[in-house]
């Protein structure tokens, strides 16, 4: 691999799913070839600390822009172009495509021969606005390869795209720590702290936003003590959604049988997921397809914990599903819908005992960090 100057706004300590997938795709890389550009997390002594001790523990060098929000302006340009050449660096990796990915004319030109750029969600919403189509659109002349996260975000995305960069699209999505997300990953132990030891759980594990839908899943709660009278929503992690759950569990009736925990350290998420016995995020598509799942890796997580999952169909999730198989994929905001797949879950050990183990080797086969970080290096 060449060495490799990587170009994000999104890397720890800044929480979220795409900086996680930059930092674990970083670390199996070889360290001594990799060389970061970020953005500062955020602004303040708190900030800035904890950035520096995160920078300090890497096995690889962490340069950090002044500004929280890197953009393609001359300047960062002009700084992106003195580090690839300080550095050695031949390869560039933009972290997202979009619109980090304009630079790459100027990198090339300052002696990148690899230009790499990763599409997420919010590119296939780029390729739905004019202005920003015709910008996604110069970043696939720009780089050699785009790459996408499922078959939902690659064909909005290429359309946005001259066939020839189309062409060159290549799949990279988030990958799964298997050894990690593992069925005995601790669930026992926070389901006797909870005082959930003998009740159906069903768990779901994400930001507390309203695309996640959280509260479908409370609104099927009724339809689901009716048959399963002893079921507990465990809701897991933070986010600006939080009250408005609370608030509709309580005028939905079922408060007494959700359970929020808040944000959670990520040393903790795997034994929250093996607290569930059924893991569901009926995600759904919003603001005419602007706000959408990208792909979903918690849905991977579940399965390579050993949990059937319930996934909605928003955006790339149902990627993230063999349908029939690891779980279900349900029409977002449809509670009765999602009520009548977790009922069945709920009620049928052996089903959730075969869709668990075949989530796990599906994960094993296809989602493993180690094969996906291969196919980095060889695009590198």
């Amino acid at each position: 691999m060449d060495k490799t100057l990587i170009v994000t706004n999104d890397f720890p300590p800044r929480p979220g799913g795409i900086q996680a997938f930059l930092h674990n795709m970083a670390l199996r890389l070889d360290p001594g070839r990799v060389v970061v550009y970020a953005s500062t997390w955020k602004r303040g002594a708190e900030g800035a600390a904890a950035t520096a001790a995160f920078d300090a523990e890497q096995p690889f060098t962490v340069v950090r822009d002044r500004t929280t929000m890197l953009l393609p302006t001359p300047r960062v340009t002009r700084r992106a172009t003195e580090l690839l050449r300080a550095h050695g660096c031949s390869s560039v990796w933009f972290g997202a495509a979009a619109p980090l990915g304009l630079m790459g004319p100027a990198l090339r030109e300052a002696g990148a021969r690899r230009l790499v750029a990763a599409t997420h969600g919010h590119e296939a919403a780029w390729a739905q606005l004019p202005a920003s189509r015709q910008l996604l659109r110069r970043i696939g002349e720009g780089t050699d390869t785009l790459t996408y996260l499922g078959e939902y975000t690659r064909s909005r995305i290429a359309a946005a795209l001259s066939p020839a960069a189309a062409a060159r699209m290549v799949q990279l999505p988030p990958g799964v720590d298997e050894k990690t997300f593992r069925p005995d990953s601790g669930g026992d132990e926070v389901r006797a702290r909870l005082g959930l030891t003998e009740r159906p759980v069903v768990v779901c594990v994400s930001r507390l936003v309203p695309r996640k839908g959280q509260d479908t899943l409370i609104l099927a709660m009724p339809a689901i003590l009716a048959a399963q009278p002893d079921a507990v929503l465990l809701i897991v992690g933070g986010g600006p959604y939080e009250d408005d759950l609370r608030r509709l569990a309580a005028r939905t009736g079922v408060a007494d049988s959700v359970r929020f925990t808040g944000p959670v350290p990520w040393s903790e998420l795997p034994a929250h997921y093996g607290a569930g016995d059924v893991f569901a995020m009926p995600c759904r598509t919003r603001r005419g397809g602007l706000d959408v799942e990208g792909l979903g890796i918690v849905y991977l997580e579940a399965s390579a914990t050993g949990l059937p999952v319930v996934a909605g169909d928003s955006g790339g999730a149902p990627d993230a599903v063999l349908d029939g198989e690891t779980g279900w994929v349900v029409r977002g905001g449809e509670p009765g819908e999602a009520a009548e797949r977790i009922t069945a879950l709920l009620g049928d050990a052996e089903l959730r005992r075969r869709m668990g183990e075949r989530g796990r080797a599906w994960v094993e086969e296809k989602w493993r960090w180690d094969l996906l970080a291969d196919r980095l290096r060889e695009l590198l």
